[in-house]
């Protein structure tokens, strides 16, 4: 294992002295004589300011840039003579691309820029873009934000996270967020955490699309989007506002975005080894502009294998992966995008609650399963295979006189068969046969109409869903299953919400905007008869474990339906201070297992559980620092209780008791000058149940991150502190029933990449360390009884995964143009 003191030290000091000396090698630019100057405008001819407009030179690479004023004028001086490519970029408006402008020595190149309004997906690629450009933050919110919001670059993405990671440590460092792996970076099935909201209570899009399980809302990191296929993300800890789609917008969305296609083409094959014997190979191909003189395709590719030992003993992993997009530009006007996501990964990780304290004891924080076939937890007991994919064809297309179409059709699949033992003996009947698996057909369509007064967005979004699950005993040394299950059901989820929004500029700088979208879900559920354990054998008899008799299944239907208005308003002070303030609905679904009562006979539905946010804020940005901060209020429903009616014997639904979230964030960066940028957040808040006031779990006071980052020329070092204040979890139904500790997540990386002046442009040589101090705190507790929160042998615990370093090479073939 490459995890020892010494050999971390070693490469931590062979490769800072080599920063240091590339430091004291820094050299100027050389300027140039020829200029290129013009005017950045909206749709109805108002000047933009703070638009970013970088020129490159599209012989050497070399890369300029400049900012419209408050007039919308921008001038970049000290150019060669040569042909260049323009890029503007503005936060709300879509990237205007100019290619091979001609400039000539002592000439002033005149360039009028008129921009378009972007749909959401366009507005956060701009808004990374825009904020690398000028302050190469890691994560800030953008001008013209309406909720708190962090936009994560593609620089700190790929710089700055694990190469085995996921969208769970895309999202670490951002305010009052947290989730831990115990089995290592992009090794394990993390959860996230922010705002006292846990996975399943807010939405995940890829593309601007939703991805969730279909039995409850929750989301798998490891299985949908590894690093590689992620280019930036916008975390937007609000419901947001009527065009945020999702079945569980109650917290917040989480959107990632695909890699952005480039104009130059390049080949980057990648080799990275590390702690654990994890091994990682890829390859990215970007085709830059290609077919014929108008150059109308595009196309990039990642193909990745991972294996990995993993940090807990014998919970090994094995991920084969590729993803495609291409771009065909019919005309200027009219754009066809097309997307492929697909993984298939095999793990042994076991269906527990993680190793006990007295396994720990025994054996180490990192002891998960053995190798004894006559334990519980050999690890052969304990497999699964989880392929899916994810594709869709997308249609962006400008019909004139302001009005826009935007169109995606989508399909996704997730199949997880698992089978495990239960970790206490080995019987017949000891182990599960499971399976979850799902296809999923949606569409989402969008109308978009810009005029002097504002925007008018209006669209529908509709998915259809046809899942199977089920868990059958098995014995794990045979695989053989029993006739009966514990439970299995097959059901069709059909969603669709449609919605109206209108953007109102009341001023130049004060604009409102209102809407409402209609969240209707209908879900068509079959239950087979099982073995007692869910919804027992209707109208037969269970003998021996087998359902003898009766029905084969009984079926149930269920409408879901609430409305969800939203207001904001946004005014800018200046042109580089805004503010915000925002009101918002968000709702849940009710999971399917509110039919796993006896005979499925459920007399109430529940209904979908909803919240209420208010939140205001403030985003004011220099030359020399970032500064965004928010405050807020939410209102949320809990999930749905039963207790049976004493006259029929049904189950009846109920309401629990309301949660009441509150706190303050702030997020910043800070230039200190000859490349190096200092970025910080800190939240404070609670998350408290309205009747009791005590703690939701898994929601900390308080968090502070602290990040020191060097970019210069071909350097990009990045070291980050996360530390997670005090917080609690449950026990059974007991909140705020074990509390724990703080905890710090500390990450360190190095990269040096070889850029425009050389053949193999874009080679790069990357040390990632994780957990850099190597510690070992618990994270989360399940006590062994429900009768006491003391400490206990028996209660499982999930712990940090130990200290893990990978050394990784990019050999790249991107020559000059």
């Amino acid at each position: 294992m490459i995890n020892s003191r010494t050999l971390f030290q070693t490469i931590t000091l062979v490769l800072l002295l080599v920063f240091a000396q590339a430091m004291l090698n820094a050299q100027g630019e050389t300027s140039g004589t020829a200029s290129i100057i013009g005017t950045v405008l909206d749709p109805a001819g108002s000047p933009i300011p703070q638009a970013t407009v970088v020129a490159k030179n599209q012989a050497s690479g070399a890369v300029k840039t400049a900012t419209s004023g408050s007039d919308g004028k921008f001038a970049v001086t000290g150019l060669p003579a040569g042909v260049y490519s323009i890029d503007v970029a503005a936060s709300g408006f879509s990237v205007d691309v100019r290619n091979s402008v001609k400039i000539s020595s002592g000439v002033a190149t005149t360039i009028p820029i008129r921009m378009q309004v972007a749909n959401l997906n366009q507005t956060v690629t701009v808004e990374a873009a825009v904020t690398m450009a000028v302050e190469a933050a890691p994560s800030q919110s953008s001008l013209e934000a309406k909720s708190a919001e962090s936009v994560i670059s593609s620089t700190y993405i790929s710089n700055f996270i694990s190469q085995t990671g996921d969208y769970s440590d895309v999202l670490q460092m951002s305010p009052g967020t947290f989730s831990v792996s115990p089995n290592g970076p992009g090794l394990g099935d993390t959860k996230t955490f922010f705002r006292g909201f846990k996975d399943g209570t807010y939405n995940m899009t890829f593309d601007g699309l939703p991805f969730n399980d279909t039995n409850d809302p929750t989301h798998h990191s490891w299985v949908w989007f590894p690093q590689p296929f992620i280019g930036s993300t916008v975390f937007d800890r609000s419901p947001g506002d009527a065009t945020s789609i999702g079945p569980s917008n109650a917290g917040g969305s989480i959107n990632i975005l695909s890699k952005e296609l480039t104009v130059d083409p390049s080949i980057l094959g990648t080799i990275s080894y590390g702690s654990f014997n994890t091994r990682m190979l890829s390859l990215d191909y970007n085709s830059g502009l290609f077919g014929g003189l108008n150059k109308k395709n595009n196309i990039w590719l990642n193909i990745h294998n991972l294996s990995s030992d993993g940090y807990q003993t014998y919970n090994n992993q094995d991920r084969w992966a590729g993803s495609a997009k291409y771009q065909f530009r019919f005309t200027d006007k009219t754009v066809l995008t097309a997307y492929t996501g697909v993984v298939d990964l095999a793990a042994n990780t076991p269906n527990v609650k993680g190793p006990t304290r007295a396994m720990v004891a025994q054996f180490g924080d990192n002891y998960l399963l053995n190798n004894n076939p006559n334990d519980p937890l050999y690890y052969k007991f304990n497999f699964y295979q989880i392929p899916t994919d994810f594709e869709y064809v997308g249609l962006h297309s400008d019909l004139g006189h302001g009005w826009r179409l935007e169109e995606k059709v989508y399909s996704n699949r997730y199949y997880n068969h698992q089978q495990y033992n239960n970790g206490t003996s080995i019987t017949a009947t000891s182990a599960t046969d499971k399976l979850n698996s799902y296809r999923k057909y949606g569409d989402s369509f969008n109308i978009i109409q810009e005029s002097k007064y504002g925007t008018f967005r209006a669209g529908l979004w509709y998915e259809r869903a046809n899942t199977d699950r089920f868990q059958t005993p098995t014995d794990p040394r045979t695989w053989i299953d029993l006739l009966t299950p514990n439970f299995h059901e097959k059901f069709i989820t059909q969603s669709t919400q449609p919605f109206a929004q209108y953007e109102y500029r009341v001023t130049r700088r004060f604009i409102v905007t209102g809407g409402f979208k209609m969240s209707n879900y209908n879900v068509h559920l079959l239950q087979y008869s099982d073995n007692g354990k869910t919804i027992g054998c209707i109208g037969g008899v269970v003998t021996a474990g087998l359902c003898k008799g009766g029905l084969d299944f009984v079926t149930h239907t269920a409408n879901y339906r609430a409305w969800q208005p939203t207001f904001d308003a946004r005014y800018r002070l200046q042109n580089n201070w805004s503010l915000y303030s925002q009101w918002t609905t968000g709702n849940i679904i009710p999971p399917s297992s509110v039919f796993d009562v006896k005979n499925g006979a459920v007399g109430v539905i529940p209904k979908p559980t909803q919240t209420k946010t208010f939140q205001f804020g403030s985003i004011y940005k220099t030359n020399r620092f970032t500064l965004d901060a928010d405050a807020y209020f939410i209102r949320a429903g809990n999930a749905y209780s039963s207790a049976p009616d004493p006259a029929t014997g049904e189950p009846v639904y109920y309401a629990t008791a309301d949660t009441h979230t509150k706190g303050f964030e702030v997020e910043g960066n800070a230039v200190l000058g000859k490349g190096f940028f200092v970025y910080g957040n800190a939240t404070i808040g609670s998350a408290k149940y309205a009747d009791t006031l005590l703690w939701v779990a898994s929601s900390p006071h308080d968090t502070q991150t602290a990040g020191l980052t060097y970019l210069h020329k071909n350097w990009d070092i990045g070291f980050f502190n996360k530390r997670i204040g005090q917080m609690y979890n449950d026990n059974g139904s007991k909140n705020q029933a074990v509390p724990i500790d703080p905890f710090n997540i500390t990450n360190l990386f190095i990269n040096y990449t070889i850029k425009q002046a050389s053949f193999l442009r874009g080679t790069k040589f990357r040390v990632g360390i994780n957990n850099l101090f190597d510690k070992h705190n618990i994270v989360g507790v399940t006590p062994a009884s429900a009768n006491s929160n003391a400490p206990n042998p028996g209660d499982f615990l999930s712990l940090m995964a130990g200290r893990s370093v990978a050394v990784s090479m990019t050999f790249g073939i991107a020559p000059k143009r």
